[in-house]
């Protein structure tokens, strides 16, 4: 381990009291922006539990190898209250705590606005509002409980401000995190100081091999730091929000800038091809 890993896994050993913190990631067995984060915290140490919409087995609980490693993975649709609790009652049976919870699972389907249904506006609410409002209400009161607290960051998007063409079911429902992030700071802490809420907005990462060179250089071109973002970058803003105790209803642009400057003046159509969702 090196000693910038060392120094962090250090400081999230003594955030939460707990030499291993225990860490559930929803939205990380596929091979987008949570998986990454899932894997840096097992990097710092941490305990991981994944989390993803079905298991091969077909039942609820599964392991799956992450990075060489042999754990615990959850399945089920995370707008469904009853499959959270499960989840939440079975990694305190296991564990006998909770101290990080990351909701970056997410879903989205581009489309005109004129082709958007209300099936299209209820899924897309489901799954990225409502859903992680579930998950901050159950983790969360867990937390409450624990002398150590612990932490809760959700993945956001920073377009929101700035929102993608063709993207209005998806836009409207990550709208919802930031305010998600500051209410849920209030009412934790409110009943426990040590359980903190914050938020991460990434900006443009992981952009599909698929995309021609050009486009790719047009979403470059576009950010104030001439580069799109990597899972990487938004696993370390998660990780360092995790480990920075006063901080909390904090929500974290990882976008390179792109969220105060853009070359072109306006959002680019481009940043759609490259948004952080799982």
């Amino acid at each position: 381990m090196t000693s910038a890993f060392s120094d962090e896994a250090s400081r999230l050993q003594a955030v939460f009291d707990c030499e291993s913190p225990v860490a559930f990631v929803t939205g990380s067995t596929a091979d987008r922006v949570g998986r990454v984060v899932a894997e840096n915290l097992q990097r710092l140490g941490c305990r991981v539990v994944l989390h993803g919409r079905t298991n091969p087995s077909g039942h609820p609980v599964g392991t799956e190898q992450l990075a060489g490693r042999e754990v615990p993975k959850l399945a089920g649709n995370i707008q469904e209250e009853a499959n959270v609790l499960a989840w939440r009652d079975w990694i305190l049976e296991q564990f006998g705590r909770i101290d990080i919870a990351v909701n970056s699972a997410a879903c989205w389907d581009p489309k005109p606005l004129e082709a958007t249904t209300e099936e299209d506006w209820t899924h897309q609410l489901m799954v990225n509002a409502v859903g992680p409002a579930i998950s901050c209400k159950a983790f969360g009161l867990a937390m409450v409980e624990q002398k150590s607290g612990g932490v809760i960051l959700n993945v956001g998007d920073w377009a929101i401000d700035r929102p993608y063409l063709d993207f209005a079911a998806y836009m409207v429902s990550k709208g919802n995190i930031p305010t998600l992030t500051s209410t849920m700071a209030v009412e934790l802490a409110t009943r426990n100081p040590r359980v903190r809420v914050n938020a991460v907005l990434p900006g443009p990462v992981m952009i599909d091999k698929s995309v021609s060179e050009e486009r790719q250089e047009r979403v470059r071109e576009d950010c104030l730091l001439k580069r799109h973002g990597t899972a990487e970058d938004v696993a370390h803003a998660i990780s360092f929000l995790a480990s920075s105790p006063f901080v909390t209803g904090v929500c974290l642009n990882v976008d390179g800038g792109r969220s105060i400057h853009s070359a072109s003046g306006a959002s680019s159509s481009c940043d759609s091809i490259a948004h952080p969702g799982v």
